[in-house]
Formats: C-alpha cells, structure tokens, sequence
C-alpha cells in the first residue's frame, strides 16, 4: 500500500536491517514502530542491550542526551545511535547541543534524515579509529 513506499526508504536511511537488533528510548510513535515490528522482532522499549544495532533515542532537551556515553558502550562498533527531536518551530533542542554532547560521549553527528512531518534525527556512530 501507500505506507509502504514511504516506510521503506525511511527504515533504509535509519540502518534498521532485517533482524537488526532496535533499541527505542523515549519513542512514541506508533507509525515508526510498527514499520519496525515488521521487519525485526528483535525490540527493547526503555532500555538497551547490548550488541544493539540501532537505538533511536527520543530527546527534546540537553539533559535528555546524559546517557549517550552509557549507551554508547551498548551498541555495536558500527552501530548507530539517532537522536530524534523536534524540528521547526517546535524544536526544543538545538542540533549544536546534540553534537557537543556526542564529542562529549565520543561519538561523531555523520547524518542527519527527516523522521516524521514533525521530528528530526541526528545520527551518532563511534569514530572509525575508536572503534575495537
């Protein structure tokens, strides 16, 4: 159907791979969780294992991006974490304070993609020469 042409380059651009192992924090939108359900059932709502693929983090204030270091240690080299906020208008957290907090966390901003009408996401990874 319709949702469907959009679902998947969207899922593409975010890295979530077919049995990706997806961490969701502070996410609660129901469309893109159920574009996930449908290709991993491989989910953790609130928290994040370890060897996760992909966190998509919920963030709307600096304070919301403390735990960065902690999940950085629970992802995989080449794993990604996206902080997803507000854009426009209603935007409540600035994209200088999301990459400061990163440097802060080593990890590096290398993408950025539309996730909804109303949200934006910055992709963190950890850099090349950190990783083990």
């Amino acid at each position: 159907g319709v949702e469907r042409t959009y679902a998947t380059p969207l899922l593409d651009k975010l890295g979530v791979r077919p049995g990706a192992r997806v961490a969701l924090v502070r996410i609660d939108d129901p469309t893109i969780r159920g574009l996930i359900a449908g290709r991993t059932d491989d989910v953790d709502d609130g928290h994040v294992e370890p060897d996760t693929d992909v966190v998509l983090l919920g963030a709307d204030e600096p304070g919301q991006l403390a735990d960065l270091a902690a999940i950085r240690e629970r992802i995989r080299p080449n794993g990604a974490i996206w902080v997803v906020s507000r854009k426009g208008r209603g935007s409540t957290l600035r994209d200088v304070e999301v990459i400061a907090a990163a440097r802060d966390a080593d990890l590096v901003d290398n993408k950025v993609a539309s996730f909804s009408a109303t949200h934006t996401a910055l992709r963190l990874v950890i850099p090349r020469a950190l990783r083990r």
